[in-house]
């Protein structure tokens, strides 16, 4: 197997970097979804409007 140059050493691991990145951002946005949709559902439950 041949080596790597270091600058492919380094873009490799700027890749892996940003898809972990980009996995973290994308788990944040649907948690903090879903934390607005349960908001917004408890928080209708407590409101009488009749």
């Amino acid at each position: 197997m041949r080596e790597l140059s270091a600058e492919a050493r380094l873009h490799l691991y700027a890749r892996s970097l940003s898809r972990r990145t980009g996995t973290g951002i994308h788990t944040a946005a649907l948690y903090s979804a879903l934390a607005v949709i349960a908001a917004v559902v408890f928080g209708t439950l407590s409101v009488h409007p009749f």
